[in-house]
């Protein structure tokens, strides 16, 4: 079992990072999110899961551990494979997420693509008292918000995939001054609350943008 991954990042794609470990370059499929924090040229150090199965080996590579645990627990709720896994940890940050099962609130883990209402229900049915046991904070305390420095991480992941720093820094900006704008609507923005950035949401906006302008 690979349970981390570190060297220097090779390349960084949509949905996967090259890290290159002992001269071998390992695919490692990451959230936007993870993904955001990485550099190209820069070390970086993953937790990792591989997912084994007759035809492929997949690795996939999380900021922390605690993510990488709560991919394998996504995974034990009937009807959750990887990708799916992979997809609400890419829409709920691990403390959002704990927190979501832990209350019940199926309508943040609807807001992940392919889960529905019966989904929602069945994730927080199997699994509100198991996420204490990966969780970072306890769950249902608040936690003092991040420093907001995730414009910054977006930016060198839009550098990292090629994209001039300047055309990059623009680009997160204006996105994230016309969400800024809209997060009293209710919908999913790039910035869930004040000081704090959705890193996941911005970088597809902001990528979907730029590749519209190339």
């Amino acid at each position: 079992m690979i349970s981390s991954v570190r060297g220097p990042v090779l390349a960084i794609g949509l949905d996967h990072a090259v890290v290159e470990v002992g001269g071998v370059g390992l695919a490692v499929h990451a959230t936007p999110g993870t993904l955001a924090t990485l550099r190209r040229g820069e070390e970086a150090r993953l937790a990792t899961a591989l997912v084994v199965r007759e035809d492929s080996l997949t690795l996939y590579g999380f900021a922390d551990a605690e993510a990488s645990g709560l991919f394998g627990l996504l995974q034990t709720v009937t009807g959750v494979g990887p990708r799916l896994a992979l997809s609400i940890l890419a829409v709920l940050e691990p403390e959002a997420l704990c927190r979501a099962l832990s209350e019940g609130d199926t309508a943040a883990l609807k807001r992940v693509p392919g889960v529905g209402l019966k989904s929602a229900e069945r994730l927080v049915l199997e699994l509100r008292d198991k996420v204490a046991s990966v969780a970072r904070v306890p769950v249902g305390v608040g936690a003092t918000a991040a420093a907001p420095s995730g414009r910054d991480h977006v930016v060198e992941a839009l550098v990292g995939l090629g994209f001039p720093a300047k055309q990059a820094e623009q680009a997160v900006d204006a996105v994230l001054s016309e969400t800024d704008g809209a997060s009293g609507s209710g919908n999913g923005s790039a910035n869930g609350s004040a000081g704090q950035v959705d890193t996941a949401a911005t970088l597809r906006i902001a990528l979907s943008r730029l590749g519209k302008a190339r």
